[in-house]
């Protein structure tokens, strides 16, 4: 029998309720997205006035974390050094914005998290922020 850890609901939630109060702080607004190892959504937000564009990025983000186990601006930088567009993957959800971060415990990679509406550093270091605040690590 395989067995497989993921993100449970509540630490999705509880990252997600980091990123909101990160961004409070600041006084902007994302989308914040949390999905588990196989890319399969578990939580979403996205804060009023958020675009409505940064939905479906963090949620792509948040994907392509967890199913490609790659942090997403890895991803951008592999596609341009390699010069493979987007569509060689053959998964419409696949990007390379930065921004979407792979959640691991003990090696495994357990989730992803996928933060859209600031500029990529910012999405990256609030997804970080949020996997240590819950997880410490």
């Amino acid at each position: 029998m395989f067995s497989q850890i993921k993100v449970s609901s509540i630490e999705a939630m509880s990252m997600i309720d980091d990123v909101l109060k990160q961004v409070a702080r600041l006084k902007k607004e994302v989308a914040v997205a949390v999905s588990g190892p196989e890319g399969e959504l578990i939580a979403f937000i996205r804060m009023d006035g958020a675009s409505p564009a940064a939905s479906r990025i963090a949620i792509n983000k948040a994907y392509t974390a967890a199913v490609d186990r790659k942090d997403t601006r890895l991803m951008g930088e592999f596609m341009t050094d390699k010069n493979r567009p987007q569509s060689y993957w053959g998964d419409e959800k696949i990007t390379g914005f930065g921004g979407g971060v792979t959640i691991r415990q003990e090696g495994a990679v357990v989730g992803g998290i996928g933060v859209s509406g600031l500029s990529e550093e910012d999405d990256e270091a609030i997804a970080n922020a949020a996997i240590k605040a819950v997880f410490g690590n």
